[in-house]
């Protein structure tokens, strides 16, 4: 049986972040200013801080400004809208972000609410989400849009395909949904309360799964020739006492054989985040600055 192909999403990251960067300079050229993205850390959470100064370097790295905004894990819900609203008014921000989780005493959904839709490079405030679904122009979160950049990638038009989208969330399983019905694939979200769920993916051309469950999906499920996307990122324990390693939620050595390709864990869907996000920065600030959407992104 011939091996299927894996995705290189950390190649197609490194293309997509070049070429936020030359549409950057045309930007600056003509705005006198850089696109700016500010990033609002609450607490010491170590991997939200070991990702926020990826995100930095990586800002910087393609031409924007790049705004940290650190805060106590104490901090209050006032003094974060308050914060919020002041990016809001603040003309050399044009995306913000928070990043998530927060802690447990503040609201992430009145937190979300209340940044500008059109700073919300995340694409998570409901007016972006609602224009999502109704096909109008919007901020899309991250993750899924590179999952379906990926896709494109690899198989070109999508129509009439069947996709099966494993997890149901507002951040990446609805928004996943919602993009592959604008490509014309026939679309169905399933998650863990899915009656024989085998048999539902193994229906599906393609297969987004993001349950967070460490190598739920099995090589039967796969039907011959489908093209898995694995957004799932789990640690588990490695073959070393006390070391861990990353798999997703797709069981991907028991697919290669049934797949036509697959996003491996870790250096798949992961790299796609961040430039997505600078993508999105982009747009941003080309939407704020009454420019067209940059072209080819």
């Amino acid at each position: 049986m011939t091996m299927g192909k894996l995705i290189d999403g950390t190649a197609f990251a490194a293309r997509l972040r070049g070429q936020v960067a030359e549409k950057v300079t045309d930007f600056v050229a003509s705005q006198g200013r850089k696109p700016g993205l500010a990033v609002v850390l609450v607490g010491e959470d170590p991997a939200s801080s070991v990702y926020v100064r990826s995100k930095g370097k990586m800002t910087v790295a393609v031409g924007m400004e790049s705004l940290e905004y650190k805060r106590p894990a104490d901090i209050s819900q006032d003094e974060l809208l308050a914060l919020i609203d002041d990016l809001n008014k603040n003309d050399a921000v044009d995306g913000i972000l928070v990043q998530l989780p927060l802690p447990k005493h503040l609201d992430e959904n009145a937190v979300i609410a209340a940044i500008d839709p059109a700073k919300d490079v995340d694409g998570f405030h409901v007016v972006n989400s609602g224009r999502l679904a109704v096909g109008l122009p919007a901020l899309v979160p991250c993750t899924p849009l590179g999952c379906l950049m990926l896709l494109k990638d690899e198989l070109g038009d999508l129509s009439g395909m069947e996709a099966v989208v494993i997890g149901r969330s507002n951040i990446v399983g609805k928004p996943m949904a919602a993009l592959l019905l604008a490509e014309s694939c026939t679309v169905t979200i399933a998650h863990s309360r899915t009656r024989d769920l085998a048999s539902v993916v193994h229906r599906a051309d393609i297969v987004v799964a993001a349950v967070g469950r460490p190598e739920m999906v099995k090589g039967e499920w796969i039907k011959p020739g489908a093209t898995v996307i694995d957004v799932g990122i789990n640690r588990v324990p490695g073959d070393e006492e006390g070391k861990s390693r990353l798999v997703g939620d797709v069981a991907t050595a028991e697919c290669l054989g049934h797949v036509r390709a697959i996003t491996p864990v870790p250096g798949g869907v992961g790299p796609m985040t961040i430039a997505v996000l600078l993508r999105n920065t982009l747009v941003a600030a080309h939407m704020r600055a009454g420019l067209p959407a940059p072209e080819g992104l």
